[in-house]
């Protein structure tokens, strides 16, 4: 291309900005073609024939390019066809299967199609390359989106306190958007739940979505990080992206700790760069999270950044605590519904079962199942699971929130900087734990 006229060199860059303008491209076909550049202005009229197939005028250019007969003229126009001038003429007899063997190296194919449809059984057609053109096919990653559920907070059991709190902090503004607006109050928001693991956190945050009618997208570090420099960025965008586009949405990112880990304590420059990726996209420049509503969980907030929990971003918190009794019924009830049970007292079970996680009471219930599976097998007498099956299994299963516990009572104690953790802090106290 360096031998290449100022002409010609502007021309690219006009066909590279409009690339199926077909006119256009074949006018810089026929300036190549008056240079000598033959092998070049087949290129170009390939091309212009994988835009225009039946375009007789780029044909007519090619076959000139490729040395071979101008069509024969016509003597005359027909009454449905008026007459063309030669260059625009089809020719008669031309052997286009040779000709595309001919140029067939000239340009790669700009499309891949199957020779024969696909049947019910064939496999689908190979993913087109990333957005930027980088990367292979499975470079281009697809988010996950779920549509707005038929799950609410109605559908948590118990915790009357948290769904205050969810009410008042968030919930109420996005219900109520006029009445937002009249107070100054965006369609955004951020919301931090920290607290033991295995307590709800990511149901509450479905919760939340199907409440406000909102689609539901959950993020992980997974989704996120890359080997690659720059890829772990341009994903974190990406995220934001598809929320944005998906609104109203409640875009749930798990374990933000691992997202939005303190930089001061990070070795990786790349991993920094995430972060301050994250931070970015929560401030959502000019109003663009506008019905995006950024939930985050943790089972460790005093790993995360300070700067994320700054206004506008992660700026309320909510202590998801170990299921009270209510909750303890319900959660034992769903994890019992579609197993055969007789003579449970759910009332006596929600009392031993004091502390323990969601997940440890449906441990309880799988460990119960098993304990009449078994005896069922050696006895060979089929029966149903009982009060000492559950009894028993509640006995053996260890709360999973003590070890969170011991952690966060330190933290609570000597580490509650601006009050941050007095919510944690009365429950040790109301708990007897400190």
């Amino acid at each position: 291309m360096s031998n290449e006229s100022p002409l010609i060199q502007s021309m690219r860059t006009a066909v590279a900005a409009a690339p199926a303008d077909v006119p256009l491209r074949l006018h810089l076909a026929e300036l190549l073609l008056g240079e000598g550049l033959g092998e070049a202005a087949v290129a170009e009229a390939a091309v212009a024939l994988q835009h225009a197939p039946g375009d007789a005028g780029a044909r007519a250019l090619m076959m000139r390019a490729m040395g071979l007969p101008a069509p024969a003229a016509d003597t005359a126009g027909t009454a449905e066809e008026p007459e063309q001038p030669a260059a625009h003429r089809p020719s008669a007899g031309f052997d286009w299967a040779a000709a595309e063997n001919e140029v067939a190296g000239a340009v790669p194919p700009r499309f891949v199609t199957p020779a024969t449809p696909p049947g019910p059984g064939a496999g689908a057609p190979e993913a087109p390359l990333a957005a930027d053109g980088s990367g292979d096919p499975g470079d281009a990653t697809a988010w996950e989106v779920d549509t707005p559920g038929t799950v609410t907070l109605a559908d948590v059991g118990g915790m009357e306190e948290i769904k205050e709190r969810l009410e008042a902090a968030f919930l109420a503004p996005m219900r109520n958007p006029e009445l937002g607006r009249l107070y100054g109050k965006s369609l955004r928001g951020g919301l931090l739940m920290y607290g033991p693991p295995g307590c709800g956190k990511t149901f509450i945050a479905r919760a939340v979505a199907g409440e406000l009618g909102a689609s539901f997208m959950s993020v992980s570090i997974n989704d996120v990080l890359d080997m690659w420099m720059g890829n772990s960025e341009r994903n974190m965008h990406e995220v934001f992206e598809t929320a944005r586009r998906q609104a109203p949405c409640v875009l749930f990112l798990d374990e933000v700790d691992a997202l939005g880990a303190k930089r001061s304590r990070m070795q990786h420059g790349g991993m920094r760069n995430t972060v301050n990726q994250l931070l970015t996209e929560l401030d959502g420049v000019g109003g663009a999270n506008e019905g995006v509503f950024v939930l985050a969980a943790t089972n460790v907030p005093w790993d995360v950044d300070i700067a994320l929990r700054r206004p506008g971003r992660l700026d309320r918190t909510l202590l998801v605590l170990p299921p009270d009794a209510a909750a303890r019924e319900a959660i034992l009830r769903y994890h019992l519904r579609d197993r055969p049970i007789e003579s449970v007292d759910l009332g006596k079970l929600v009392k031993v079962t004091e502390d323990l996680s969601g997940a440890d009471l449906a441990h309880v219930c799988e460990s119960a199942s098993e304990r009449a599976l078994l005896d069922s097998t050696r006895t060979g007498v089929v029966r149903m699971i009982n009060m000492k099956d559950l009894l028993g299994a509640a006995k053996e299963v260890r709360p999973s929130t003590d070890p969170w516990f011991a952690s966060a009572r330190n933290v609570a104690m000597f580490a509650n900087e601006g009050g941050m953790y007095d919510e944690l802090l009365a429950y040790l106290k109301r708990k007897r734990k400190l």
